[in-house]
Parts: structure tokens; C-alpha cells; sequence
């Protein structure tokens, strides 16, 4: 054999080496961690289907985002836990309201840890779905999008006005970032950053967080506004559209199940990705490692360094307190 053959032995031959020559890495910079805040003071109340994750309140919220800074974490992502639902999901744009309050609260407590703010209305309306009903003219209940976008818009101006550095969009409903980019330019606030879910497609893999967030679907599902886990072509259609209305970073959710399209939209656009590694691709790891059939860091880090690898800038995580803790 020739010494050329051997060059990649030589290279793996110590972790030095290794790290040396390495493509693709996961710093702590890169992750973002999903975090639930509800109302009250002094609450933590453990999400069973996510262990490590919880709901807490605006208090604990600051002290995990305190550690998170400290391992050198890149950001936080706040979905709102609310007291009340109502069929519009009024309580998103609420400035008095969890998601408000916690931006508030971390900005002038742990400043340097970038904010974002998920914008959405599931967790607030009554019925579980991404905006106000209406019937069709099928006969068939489905989300009102004219009537979805404005509130979209008002609460991405609300979480801008408490300290959001980036507002996100998790919807998917038509238009909705162009409206939101107009309203925040009309505000003054063009220095707020969008980052779309522009590929979020109609996953099972979202079970978790629905529990977690008291998200679940009264009736149906929301395959009428996700898109078809067929569909990857789609994708660079949503993902062009998105771009086109001002969003400054591109999503495609879930990750794992989803690479091609993560690096489908890289190779095409070459903007930043983010891609959210989310509740059932973290829930089967640990449920796995807690039954002792996998090696659960190892196969976190494993996970992550795919995700990157496929050409994700960002990850959303609910590993990334773990992960960072391994990395620093």
C-alpha cells in the first residue's frame, strides 16, 4: 500500500489530530435553548415527556438563562405558558404577559444572552390551533389566515417592544413575515431580526412539546397549514417566499428527520439556518439512554455535530445546557 492510503489513519491516530483536522464542530455559540415561562413566582413544574425541562416562572427563568450565559450558550427562545385562552389567542400580545415580562427580565439581568421570542398562537388559543377559526367554504373548520397574520404582527411588535432581539415565526401562515417585518419597520424597530420557520413541516415529532406547552389540536391536526413530510422542493419555495417578505434567517423544523432539506436550503440560499432539534428527537434520546440502550451524551453530541454537518448555523435545543456543559 501506498503512504497516501494510510493519510487518514495517520490523521485519526490522536484526539489532537483529530480536532485538528475536524470539518465540522458544535460550540456552545451555536445552540439555542427552548424555554417555557408561565406566570407566578418560584415555579418549576418538571415536564414529564422532557426530562431537565421544565415550566417556571419569570423568576427561574432568569436563573437558567443565568447558567445557560455561563456556559456560553448563544441565546434562548421563550414560548409562553398562560393563565387564559380565548378562540383568537389574545393573550400573545399581552405586554404583561409571561413571554413579555421574562424578555424584560433576562435583558436586564443577563444581558449578552440573545433573546428570541417563538410567535405563535397555539399556545394561547382555546382550540390548540395557529390562529382564529372560520369555517370554510367546504363546510370545514380551518385557521383564518387574514385574520392570523395582524395578530402575528401585533405580538412580534409587543415581544420587540420587551427586549426581543429576534422575533420567530412558527405559524406558518401566508404572509405573515412581510406583515410582521412591515409592522416592526413601522415601529422603528428595522434592528430587530426575523428568523422564519419557513420549512416546518407536519411532524409526530412535536408530541412532547405539545404537552408541554398545552398546544395540542382540540380537533384535527395542522397538516392544512404544515407541510407534507414529502415534500422537500416545497420547501425552497416557502424558504424563497420567506426571504422575499424580509426574514433575515431561514428555519426548517423538525431537524434529524429533515437534514436533506437543512442542507437543500444551505447549498440554495446561502443564508443562516437554523434547524430545531425538537421535543420527540430529544425525548427518544433520553428515554433510550435511561433505559441504558444508548450512550446519551454520546449520542447527543452525535446529533448535534449531524444537524451541524448538514449546514445548520443554529440549532434549537433542548440539550443545550447539557451539551454546552460537555463543550466548555
Amino acid at each position: 500500500m501506498t503512504a497516501s492510503m494510510y493519510r487518514g489513519r495517520r490523521l485519526r491516530r490522536t484526539d489532537a489530530l483529530r480536532t485538528m483536522v475536524r470539518e465540522t464542530w458544535v460550540a456552545p455559540g451555536h445552540l439555542v435553548a427552548p424555554l417555557f415561562v408561565c406566570g407566578g413566582e418560584g415555579v418549576r413544574r418538571p415536564i414529564d415527556a422532557m426530562p431537565g425541562c421544565s415550566q417556571v416562572s419569570v423568576d427561574e427563568l432568569v436563573n437558567d438563562c443565568r447558567e445557560l450565559k455561563a456556559f456560553g450558550v448563544g441565546g434562548i427562545i421563550l414560548f409562553g405558558i398562560p393563565d387564559d385562552k380565548d378562540p383568537q389567542g389574545d393573550a400573545a400580545a399581552d405586554p404583561d404577559g409571561p413571554v413579555a415580562r421574562g424578555l424584560k427580565a433576562i435583558a436586564a439581568e443577563v444581558p449578552g444572552l440573545v433573546r428570541w421570542a417563538d410567535v405563535c398562537l397555539c399556545e394561547y388559543t382555546d382550540h390548540g390551533h395557529c390562529g382564529p377559526l372560520r369555517q370554510a367554504p367546504t363546510g370545514e373548520t380551518e385557521v383564518d389566515n387574514d385574520r392570523t397574520v395582524p395578530l402575528l404582527a401585533q405580538a412580534a411588535r409587543v415581544y420587540a417592544d420587551a427586549g426581543a432581539e429576534i422575533v420567530a415565526p412558527s405559524d406558518m401562515m401566508d404572509g405573515r413575515v412581510g406583515a410582521i417585518r412591515a409592522a416592526l419597520d413601522e415601529a422603528g424597530r428595522a434592528d430587530v431580526v426575523i428568523v422564519s420557520y419557513a420549512a416546518k413541516y407536519a411532524s409526530a415529532f412535536y408530541g412532547p412539546f405539545r404537552v408541554a406547552a398545552g398546544s395540542a389540536p382540540a380537533f384535527g391536526d395542522r397538516r392544512g397549514y404544515q407541510m407534507d413530510p414529502g415534500n422537500s422542493d416545497e420547501a425552497l419555495r416557502e424558504v424563497a417566499a420567506d426571504l422575499a417578505e424580509g426574514a433575515d434567517v431561514v428555519m426548517v423544523k423538525p431537524a434529524l428527520a429533515y437534514l436533506d432539506v437543512v442542507q437543500r436550503v444551505k447549498e440554495r440560499f446561502g443564508v443562516p439556518v437554523a434547524a430545531y432539534n425538537v421535543s420527540g428527537e430529544y425525548a427518544m434520546v433520553k428515554a433510550a439512554a435511561a433505559q441504558g440502550w444508548i450512550d446519551g451524551p454520546r449520542i447527543m453530541m452525535e446529533t448535534l455535530l449531524s444537524i451541524r454537518r448538514a449546514g445548520a448555523d443554529i440549532v434549537l435545543t433542548y440539550f443545550a445546557k447539557e451539551a454546552a456543559q460537555l463543550l466548555t
